[in-house]
């Protein structure tokens, strides 16, 4: 099985896939693998009750996992991993059982993305029946819809099984990507925007999804590094470089500058940038600097031995690994800010 969505391993490398798969069957009921149990550990990319990568700090970081000691909670909804021609039984749902697709989810976004938030929170990330990555590309909107049900299905299982066992009160920090986020905004509509569980949202990170500005009533969108309480999104591409689907996809959407955290259209340099990940889970500073345009985020070429040489304009596999110490930074800040507040209205 092939996983287009890689980590972001190597900035010289544009894809280790042909691309894509396209399933040319329609959504049959018979082939959709079992749900996850998520009483049990196995059903959990990410728990801090077991190993995992998630636990992981980057090379020459100098960074330590802190969930042991961390007084808030992230939940958090990786990507589309099932891309690949299906090998078993089931086509347009993973099954959360398959260990070669959980190896991937393991070694990809859970060690590049979900790991960002080790020093703010513990990181919860359940395995659901993602849908395949064609479900956004086919014409059958009625497959994909159904598809994509049975995806929220799951984590919204997971986030209400977690709320039961695990949360005890705790503040809640929600991030994901790419299809994650798909989920994750649904989720935040259903449990957080104008319910009494906004109130305990320290921030959610929707990234690598076009979202519109006013997806949310109650949830306002990140303008100052340190509010809580806030939402912030981007989607990443080579400074002058507008997407065949720009108009129809990505205009109009919010864009969040993960070096500044508000929606101004101001290049942040270089210099702002505290550090991405690049080859082999390293730390790499001033990785790459950033403007927020209208639906997307441009940068530079990354700033690597070799940068001459990329010709990349899409970087959505790279939305979170290019400004991967100022999300940590960021989540840790507006944790601290969401203590602190609670503490003074609790005098």
């Amino acid at each position: 099985m092939k996983f287009l969505y890689l980590s972001f391993t190597g900035l010289l490398v544009a894809a280790c896939s042909s691309g894509p798969h396209v399933l040319k069957t329609t959504f049959d009921e018979r082939k959709v693998p079992a749900a996850p149990d998520y009483s049990s550990l196995e059903s959990w990319a990410a728990h801090p009750d077991k190993k995992d990568a998630a636990d992981s700090v980057p090379l020459k970081s100098g960074l330590k996992d802190e969930q042991a000691t961390a007084a808030a909670d992230v939940f958090f909804i990786y990507p589309t991993i099932f891309t690949g021609k299906p090998e078993g039984s089931y086509d347009w749902n993973a099954d959360v059982r398959d260990p070669v697709m959980n190896r991937g989810i393991q070694t990809s976004t859970i060690l590049n993305q979900a790991s960002i938030f080790n020093g703010a929170g513990k990181v919860y990330a359940p395995l659901y029946r993602q849908a395949h990555y064609h479900a956004f590309m086919t014409t059958d909107r009625e497959t994909a819809k159904r598809a994509f049900a049975i995806a929220y299905e799951d984590v919204r299982n997971a986030f209400m099984y977690y709320l039961a066992n695990f949360n005890n009160g705790r503040p809640i920090i929600i991030a994901s990507h790419s299809q994650g986020s798909l989920h994750a905004e649904t989720l935040l509509k259903e449990f957080f925007d104008g319910k009494p569980l906004q109130s305990r949202l320290i921030a959610a990170y929707l990234v690598g999804r076009a979202i519109p500005k006013n997806s949310f009533s109650n949830i306002p969108v990140s303008e100052d590094p340190a509010r809580p309480g806030v939402w912030a999104s981007w989607c990443t591409f080579s400074t002058g470089y507008f997407p065949g689907n720009y108009e129809s996809w990505y205009k109009g959407s919010l864009t969040t500058n993960p070096l500044t955290w508000n929606s101004g259209e101001a290049r942040a340099a270089k210099g702002m940038n505290h550090g991405g990940v690049g080859f082999k889970y390293t730390f790499v500073p001033g990785l790459a600097d950033a403007r927020a345009m209208d639906g997307i985020l441009w940068i530079n070429k990354p700033y690597v031995t070799g940068r001459f040489w990329v010709r990349t304009k899409n970087w959505h596999r790279a939305d979170m690994n290019l400004f991967w110490m100022n999300i940590r930074e960021n989540s840790l800040l507006r944790t601290e800010t969401y203590l602190k507040n609670q503490t003074a209205s609790s005098r």
